[in-house]
């Protein structure tokens, strides 16, 4: 039988969170502005991240966009008012800060442009269908990026690249972004959330230590040298070869056993 489902919403229902163990869905919900975040929309998606986060029963956490937009950005409604910078990556309750400590998949339909491109890369994995769009689109308005952009893009897809289109502010289709390394799986046209949780279930199945610490292992070493970085996956790794991954080993060798028996008979 199904694990129950729960759902929690936050900033006055402008993010909705599904819980359905060992997956949470995280929902930007407002799709009449294209899923623009206004400051209480984006404290109110970082406290949703932090809660799944924090959470011991979720192992896979789901992030996409309500009415065929993943997110296109600030709210400069809002900036042209107040003129305030949000901090998206520096500040306790940013939503963009340091990764998260289990997998994050995000479920790209539309826009993920702006500020949208940040919470974008700041997903692990991205599934896009072809109505996806990327590109730093406020290029055009002359806000510059404080989300994470120029430290994760040129990561992802190489520093020609990530310069061209920060530079130009163009629009990145779903078919470039999966040649570029932007975008990691492109499905069927709506399906993205589907296959998005599909996914999340698939890897919650999995003994998690020596997956989180591997995953850990890339973020963390991406800045060092080889030989630091190297030294640095091996303490996780002797960390995260404990009992889980013991039970495991001998649970598949004695599946192996038990087929080469029935083979010999």
């Amino acid at each position: 039988m199904a694990a129950p489902l729960t759902s929690m919403t936050f900033a006055d229902g402008n993010i909705m969170a599904s819980r359905r163990v060992p997956v949470t869905t995280i929902v930007i919900n407002r799709a009449e502005a294209k899923n623009v975040l206004d400051s209480k929309t984006a404290r109110g998606l970082a406290g949703a991240l932090q809660l799944a986060d924090a959470d011991e029963e979720v192992r896979a956490i789901v992030l996409t966009g309500a009415g065929g937009a993943f997110c296109s950005g600030a709210d400069l409604k809002e900036l042209a008012t107040d003129g305030m910078f949000f901090p998206w990556t520096g500040g306790n309750d940013s939503p963009l800060g340091m990764p998260m400590s289990k997998p994050l998949i995000g479920a790209i339909e539309g826009a993920a442009t702006a500020e949208g491109l940040g919470v974008a890369l700041f997903c692990d994995i991205r599934i896009v269908d072809d109505s996806a769009s990327f590109g730093v689109f406020s290029r055009r308005w002359g806000v510059p990026l404080g989300d994470g952009t120029t430290v994760r893009l040129p990561r992802l897809v190489g520093m020609g690249r990530a310069l061209d289109m920060v530079i130009t502010g163009r629009a990145v289709g779903a078919e470039e972004a999966i040649a570029m390394g932007l975008a990691t799986r492109r499905v069927a046209r709506g399906t993205t959330r589907v296959e998005a949780e599909k996914l999340a279930n698939q890897i919650a199945e999995y003994p998690q230590e020596a997956m989180l610490s591997d995953r850990r292992s890339i973020y963390e070493t991406f800045d060092l040298e080889s030989v630091a970085a190297m030294r640095r996956e091996l303490e996780l790794a002797r960390a995260a070869f404990g009992q889980e991954a013991q039970d495991s080993i001998q649970r598949f060798v004695q599946r192996a056993s038990g087929d080469i028996r029935l083979r010999k008979t």
